[in-house]
């Protein structure tokens, strides 16, 4: 897997400067099915701060796996969760959920994105539980500074996922 232009290691300006992270974008108007159905659970969210929604670790969670230089991010959902949340639209989301992969350490869940880079960062634990990772939801490509103006302006927000 190629470096993602959609993954940076960086502070989140509504988290502050001083906390490093994992951050994903994901473009709400992609034709990828699993940024789509990403999307669709981001529905289930509760709202924090303005504009920051956590979501429940079995709603949508990530897991971290790092392998020699590569940290790699896979969000994955429940499939009975996004089979409920699916099965009244109208697109074929509902019929892609079939294939999608099975997680291999929860044969309920299934990977909708992976995301890697290469980077020395390692993910900081805090009683025993990993740092969560961070998605910004918008419409259409963006850099980093777009998606942290576009937030600003209203035009995109954060999500929360809880990780292991």
């Amino acid at each position: 897997m190629d470096d993602s232009p959609s993954m940076w290691i960086t502070a989140v300006p509504p988290f502050g400067p001083e906390g490093t992270g994992v951050l994903l974008s994901v473009d709400v108007a992609s034709e990828d099915p699993g940024e789509r159905m990403v999307s669709v659970l981001l529905n289930r969210g509760h709202e924090g701060e303005e504009g920051v929604f956590y979501l429940l670790p079995f709603d949508l969670s990530a897991r971290y796996v790092r392998s020699g230089d590569r940290l790699s991010v896979s969000v994955r959902a429940s499939r009975q969760v996004l089979a409920a949340d699916l099965a009244d639209r109208t697109d074929t989301l509902h019929e892609q959920l079939a294939g999608l992969a099975t997680d291999p350490a929860d044969d309920d869940r299934v990977t909708l994105l992976r995301r890697a880079l290469v980077t020395d960062f390692v993910p900081p634990e805090r009683d025993g539980v990993k740092q969560p990772v961070l998605l910004v939801d918008h419409a259409g490509p963006a850099t980093l500074a777009e998606l942290f103006a576009r937030f600003h302006e209203g035009e995109a927000g954060f999500a929360v996922l809880y990780a292991d």
